[in-house]
């Protein structure tokens, strides 16, 4: 994983230019901050490194210290914690965006953890929301990026209610 202090992220880009400023909104994930609304450092994250569908070289840098931070309390993670490494592989697979070769390890270790502690941050009830992310997440760490996506889209129990009556009337 890329220190947050390396050099290296003054080299990275995300949707603004230079992800220099990245680091600093990592540390934060530490204390797992919600990331309902605007509320930093999530708000800048996501906006940075997964703009509107697209993801850059910093986006792969970022992940393992998400999953990192999901690691130390997975129970009391986000939804976010799960959402971001999904989404962002999903964006990667979608729009063929390549790995810089001194992130791919750390990048797909970090996928790899996913379905355990997606287990780990099911392991008491949880909203709607958190189970939809941790899905996705799980469906995104085995390739299968269109299942990831659809259920990132059906995650309000409406949603599915509705999806289920369109299947079962077609």
């Amino acid at each position: 994983m890329l220190s947050l202090t390396s050099k290296r992220w003054e080299e990275l880009q995300h949707a603004y230019g230079c992800a220099a400023n990245i680091p600093g909104m990592l540390e934060q994930l530490e204390s797992l901050p919600a990331s309902e609304g605007n509320a930093e450092p999530w708000f800048g994250l996501w906006s940075a490194l997964a703009h509107q569908g697209d993801v850059y070289s910093a986006s792969f840098a970022a992940v393992p210290h998400v999953v990192a931070a999901l690691a130390t309390a997975p129970v009391q993670a986000d939804a976010s914690f799960l959402q971001f490494p999904a989404w962002v592989e999903i964006c990667r697979a979608k729009n063929g965006v390549e790995i810089p070769e001194d992130l791919r390890e750390a990048y797909f270790e970090s996928l790899a953890r996913i379905p355990s502690l997606a287990a780990l941050a099911l392991g008491s009830p949880r909203e709607p929301g958190v189970l939809a992310c941790a899905l996705s997440a799980i469906a995104a760490s085995q390739g299968q990026y269109a299942i990831a996506e659809a259920v990132l889209e059906l995650a309000e129990p409406e949603t599915a209610e509705q999806f289920l009556q369109w299947v079962f009337s077609h």
